[in-house]
């Protein structure tokens, strides 16, 4: 199977679980489950060539020139995470299928986490650097959503919101890592990153990448001083946290490090900063987890230190400690999920996950005990299981580290005391939950789950078992293809015997059992009651969230300080300072380097095209003249200026910028009709009245006004001169008429250019353009207008009773119930067909002659909107049914369909193609696939046009009826005075 199905399928069934019907948990589980399961069965298939040592790559050219290409690779480390996320998540899902309430949105539960899923996959396999950022910040914003989903708790609300801000910071600065290192190495590509590590330490900005790397890093796993978002995350659902916090989410942290360890380790930096992060959170998540009365919570921070004890491995900078990372990421996901699990189970059978409540489960739930108990033991380091094993190698790492002396005397005490911490917290776990007489006031009376719930639980501990006891025959195999690539390819010496005598390592563990053992029973248990707090002695003052919602505190107090600083309700003077700012920035650097004109010869003087401009100067001036006097007048003259701007694109020789700047003027225009019914009316009388300071200071207003635009206008044309007066290379100028033909398939260059050459522009555009639309929606449909903006003349307030009162434009009312309406409103009527075959005219011609989608769409928006403006919105909705936001989705999924079917096919992405088919009474037409794009930019440009212009006249529609209603209450009210 390709690489590429190993991280597109949890996409595909993610898009399909959010369709399923609500009451379809089997089916949406069982799709889930399939998907992660054939996933996971594909990639174990190919264990036989990873552990042959070859790396499996495929690759998909996106934009070749700029060096973009989707490249996906598996070696052995990969193979092993891939593993994981997959094999785990198989269970999770499962497990799942029996915890998730029907009553739930199950569907969004299983579209989020498969989406998640494939986010994981995507950073697992990754064979580029800007890639691997992608889906490092998709993980981010997926487990954002499964943090939150039961988003009517505020607990949940606030748990994603805070790992969302932490999580997606550090992306942003993995981000820029990224693009530092690419820089070093000269090559994103992950292959020629890996062998670059000398290179790359050896350049003066390795400390900027690696700062910033570790940042992303640090900030995912939850290290030090970022380790405050992960317990609060425990609000989700606890399939949500057994999957991101044992094998996926924090787990991504340190598989970068692990990924990136043969480039950035080895110096005095790494050492310290992510051994310093990684040894100041393993010791200070086991303190608190053994405070911690919730067992999500234990569990929490105890992940806390168990990223820390992988973390403080890598960064000791020895390939022995790298493998011994290796080892524990894979014993940590496994005793982890299981933990979670069986803490799932007791909050769903008892209705608690609070320990000063639980007691004596062992005797109603002894299975379930039994697991947790074995889990716990794993977690612990109890000999015979697997997490003894990495534990063992920890400890000799901390023996034989080479650094500062006092970091060689220092640092095996820390690892047996956070051993012995762990011992602490694991019995904590078991005995308070399991142990002591049965508790008396529990939400629900205690049992055993479904079988098949428990399965998950039953599977992973097996294997903690398994590898405990036999792990050269269980696991040696895959910690040796995984730990491979982490060292750079030469394996150091090691064994995984479960005996290796007498020496320092089993000692520290000795102690550490016998201490935490001690510990628990001397102190710990002492204070195991209802009364007693989950805050760990000695941090008082110390909590992470309130630190941080104090900082989320502040800066939004600045933010809304410089607003009120610098920000003003008028929105004359907010154009005002950004066109100033933008005069300036653009101005500077002409002041400083100039702006030498070019040599080039200038056309000979046309008195025609400088009458026709001297016209559009004109208008314009009028426009400005007439805005305080007449708005209507002054629209018209500014149409005038566009009707002019048209004759000029065509007498340059572009018909296709005259015909779009046409279209674009008559949508304008009644986008601006409409918006004219929210500007307050003049008051002439009052006007008159001003004082005669007052009137001064608007004409000195005005003169500003003037001056400034005249320095702007003034400005770009200068900097169009100057650059229209420089003769172009011809390999520039020439390029796109060249290739059209032949390149694209048209003899339009400039559609060609729109949907070939430059479709991946034109895709971005469009797709600002619906979020445009969806935005202008999303303000006006909750938007009501105010009444005192809706007076109507005294001649229109007694309106006829069987007017129709959905007509948009209500001064039209009036004329319109006397009839004087009635002729216009059928010619437009009978336009609506007329512009629907010139719009299909335009579409159809567009890629050999002037025209294309854009155009013909505004074309056929704006005839539907005279309906609208003409006939009122019940004639229109009772003869034509239009959805702009299906209009907008068809046209950006076909746009998409259109670039990635040249994928499909191996070539780059929005690679046009061309064909010459003989159809029946046709004969031969010429097909090109720019067409079905050029089809997604007329379907997305209808429905925005729509989508806006509908909505403007909507208000107007609602402030007609307000004022309506006002009119009938003010007549009622003056009726019953009389």
């Amino acid at each position: 199977m390709p690489l590429i199905t190993l991280v597109a399928l949890p996409f595909a069934a993610s898009l399909l679980a959010a369709f399923l019907p609500s009451n379809a948990r089997n089916t949406e589980s069982t799709l889930a489950g399939l998907i992660a399961l054939l996933c996971t069965v594909q990639a174990a298939l190919l264990f036989p060539q990873i552990a042959a040592g070859e790396v499996l790559r495929q690759e998909f050219a996106w934009v070749p020139a700029l060096g973009l290409k989707l490249v996906l690779r598996m070696d052995g480390f990969a193979w092993m995470f891939y593993m994981l996320v997959l094999g785990i998540g198989t269970l999770v899902v499962l497990y799942a299928r029996y915890y998730m309430s029907p009553q739930d949105p199950v569907p969004r539960f299983f579209a989020f986490f498969l989406a998640f899923m494939g986010s994981m996959a995507g950073v697992v396999l990754s064979g580029n650097l800007i890639q691997l950022a992608l889906f490092w910040e998709l993980t981010s914003l997926f487990s954002f959503l499964l943090i939150g989903y039961w988003y009517h708790r505020k607990d949940a609300r606030r748990g994603a919101r805070m790992a969302l801000t932490v999580t997606g910071a550090g992306g942003l600065c993995l981000f820029a890592g990224m693009i530092v290192l690419g820089h070093i190495v000269g090559s994103y590509e992950l292959d020629n990153v890996l062998a670059a590590g000398a290179l790359v330490r050896a350049h003066p900005m390795y400390p900027v990448a690696l700062c910033l790397i570790v940042l992303g890093a640090l900030t995912k796993s939850a290290q030090f001083p970022f380790h405050f978002w992960l317990p609060h995350a425990m609000a989700a659902p606890t399939p949500v946290s057994a999957y991101l916090h044992s094998a996926t989410m924090v787990k991504a942290g340190v598989f970068l490090l692990a990924r990136l360890w043969p480039v950035l380790s080895g110096t005095e930096p790494w050492f310290w900063i992510v051994g310093g992060a990684g040894l100041i959170t393993l010791l200070l998540g086991a303190y608190v987890a053994m405070f911690q009365h919730d067992l999500k919570g234990v569990l929490a921070y105890s992940t806390l230190s168990h990223l820390g004890l992988i973390t403080l491995l890598l960064g000791l900078n020895s390939p022995l400690a790298a493998v011994a990372a290796v080892f524990h990421i894979m014993n940590h996901a496994t005793f982890k999920a299981s933990l979670f699990m069986a803490a799932g189970i007791i909050d769903h059978e008892t209705g608690t996950r609070d320990m000063r409540r639980l007691s004596g489960l062992a005797r109603s739930m002894p299975v379930t005990a039994t697991l947790a108990a074995v889990a716990a033991a794993a977690m612990a380091g109890v000999p015979l299981l697997n997490g003894f094993l990495s534990k063992e190698m920890f400890f000799a790492e901390t023996v034989f580290v080479q650094a500062n002396p006092l970091v060689e005397q220092f640092l095996p005490w820390a690892a047996t005391l956070a051993g012995l911490f762990s011992v602490a917290y694991a019995l904590r776990f078991c005995v308070e939950t399991f142990g002591g007489p049965p508790a008396t006031d529990l939400p629900r009376q205690p049992h055993e789950p479904p079988h098949w719930m428990r399965v998950p639980v039953e599977l992973l501990v097996l294997i903690c078992l398994l590898v405990g006891v036999l792990p050269q025959w269980t696991v040696g195999a895959f910690l040796d293809a995984a730990a491979r690539p982490v060292v750079g390819g030469e394996l150091p010496p090691f064994s995984l015997a479960v005996w290796h005598g007498f020496n320092t390592p089993l000692m520290m563990s000795l102690v550490a059992l016998v201490g935490g053992t001690l510990l628990y029973l001397l102190v710990l248990r002492r204070r195991s009651n209802r009364n007693a707090s989950s805050r760990a002695p000695g941090l008082a003052g110390l909590d992470g969230r309130e630190l941080f919602e104090s900082l989320l505190a502040a800066l939004t107090q600045a933010g809304r300080r410089g607003r009120t600083l610098l920000g003003t309700h008028k929105l004359q003077w907010q154009m005002l300072w950004l066109v100033v700012f933008v005069l300036v920035a653009a101005a500077l650097p002409l002041w400083t380097r100039g702006l030498p004109i070019g040599d080039r010869a200038a056309l000979p003087f046309e008195p025609a095209f400088s009458l026709l401009w001297a016209l559009g100067m004109g208008c314009a001036l009028a426009t400005a003249w007439q805005a305080k006097y007449h708005r209507l007048a002054a629209l018209t003259l500014l149409g005038a200026t566009g009707l002019i701007t048209c004759i000029t694109f065509l007498w340059f020789s572009a018909p296709d910028l005259a015909l779009t700047q046409l279209a674009v003027e008559t949508v304008t225009t009644l986008l601006i009709l409409l918006g004219l019914r929210w500007l307050p009316k003049r008051n002439e009388a009052l006007r008159h009245t001003l004082e005669a300071s007052v009137r001064r200071r608007a004409r000195r207003r005005r003169a500003r006004d003037f001056v400034l635009a005249v320095a702007t206008g003034g400005g770009m044309a200068l900097l169009s001169f100057a650059m229209l007066s420089r003769p172009f290379p011809r390999s520039t100028s020439t390029f796109f008429l060249e290739h059209a033909l032949t390149g694209g398939g048209g003899n339009n260059v400039v559609n060609v250019m729109l949907v070939d050459f430059r479709a991946f522009d034109t895709f971005g555009e469009i797709v600002v353009v619906g979020v445009v639309a969806l935005t202008v929606y999303a303000l006006l449909r909750r938007f009501r207008p105010a009444i005192e903006m809706l007076d109507l003349p005294p001649q229109q307030r007694a309106l006829p009773a069987d007017l129709d009162t959905d007509l948009i434009n209500p001064r039209l009312a009036a004329d319109t119930a006397v009839g004087y309406l009635r002729v216009p409103a059928v010619l437009v009527r009978l336009l609506l067909p007329f512009a629907t075959l010139v719009a299909v005219y335009l579409f159809l011609r567009g890629h050999n002659a002037p025209g294309g989608g854009f155009v013909a769409g505004l074309v056929f928006s704006a005839a539907i909107v005279l309906q609208y403006t003409i006939s009122g919105t019940q004639w229109v909705e009772a003869h034509f049914t239009l959805y702009p936001r299906r209009w907008m989705a068809a046209g950006l999924l076909a746009a998409l369909a259109t670039g990635l079917g040249s994928l499909v096919w191996g070539y780059p992405f929005m690679t046009t193609h061309t064909a010459h088919l003989t159809l029946p009474l046709l004969g031969e037409v010429h097909v090109a696939s720019a067409m079905f794009f050029d089809t997604g930019v007329f379907a997305l440009v209808v429905g925005a046009t729509l989508l806006i212009l509908t909505s403007i006249a909507h208000q107007s529609i609602r402030g007609h009826r307000a004022h309506a209603r006002r009119m009938e209450e003010a007549a009622a009210v003056q009726a019953g005075g009389h």
